[in-house]
């Protein structure tokens, strides 16, 4: 779980990622932070970058936490929830906050387990799912006690069962919880377990090509997982007539 923090205050930055890593309750999820002292400089990220989550402190250098927040929502049109986190405290600037595409407001000093609880929810509400042992997308059931997916094909035939080791399950459960979305590639090598410091692009290549392989993420299957050059990868979901077509013009033909 990736959250980006814009805080220009060293101690506020120390404070907020020790409480996120340690705090932040999501099941078995490991929660990592990037944190950014201007605005500019998270804008630059989230040009190749993607998060599960912002926090944005409004007063920062540079370009302050609103005006990054009208630009993520109408220039990129990313709705990842974004947690307004400022010492502004008026009911105007909340509603300014609100009203730009802020998901929640918090007024600091923050009490740290509210902080934690509204992110549960924000997160919790993008995924769609409920936090369980098992998480259900369409006719695919991820367990994570057996790290089993499981896909369940139409009537009469048998669910298919893939076991996949603790990476595949990790990695495979970002892509479908952001489905038709792009995720980066730091943000799903991450996912899968992996420290900042192993962050290879063969690693993720190499993983992403086994997984394809197991769940048949393919058109058979309702699904397309392309490759978004430079950037990372995208799972869509393809109704039956683009499934279809898609198919049809793959087929070779004869004559001139």
């Amino acid at each position: 779980m990736r959250i980006a923090i814009l805080e220009d205050d060293p101690v506020q930055q120390t404070h907020l990622v020790h409480i996120l890593e340690t705090q932040l309750a999501l099941h078995d999820d490991v929660v990592s932070c990037a944190v950014f002292s201007q605005g500019e400089a998270l804008r630059r990220a989230l040009r190749y970058e993607t998060f599960d989550a912002l926090v944005l402190d409004w007063n920062v250098p540079d370009l302050d936490g609103i005006d990054l927040l009208q630009w993520l929502r109408s220039f990129q049109g990313d709705e990842v929830p974004v947690l307004m986190l400022s010492s502004r405290s008026s009911e105007r600037d909340v509603s300014v906050a609100l009203g730009v595409g802020a998901d929640d407001y918090i007024i600091k000093p923050f009490r740290p387990l509210e902080l934690c609880a509204r992110l549960q929810r924000l997160l919790r509400r993008r995924a769609g799912v409920q936090v369980s042992e098992s998480l259900v997308f369409g006719a695919w059931r991820f367990d994570r006690a057996t790290l089993s997916v499981v896909f369940t094909n139409p009537a009469p035939q048998k669910p298919n069962v893939h076991q996949l080791t603790d990476r595949e399950f990790r990695l495979a459960l970002a892509l479908f919880r952001y489905m038709g979305q792009l995720v980066s590639r730091a943000h799903l090598l991450e996912s899968s377990g992996y420290s900042s410091e192993e962050l290879l692009s063969r690693t993720l290549d190499s993983h992403i090509y086994r997984l394809r392989n197991k769940l048949n993420l393919t058109m058979t299957r309702g699904l397309r997982l392309q490759t978004v050059y430079g950037k990372g990868y995208r799972l869509e979901a393809m109704v039956p007539e683009q499934a279809e077509g898609t198919a049809a013009e793959a087929q070779p033909t004869n004559g001139v």
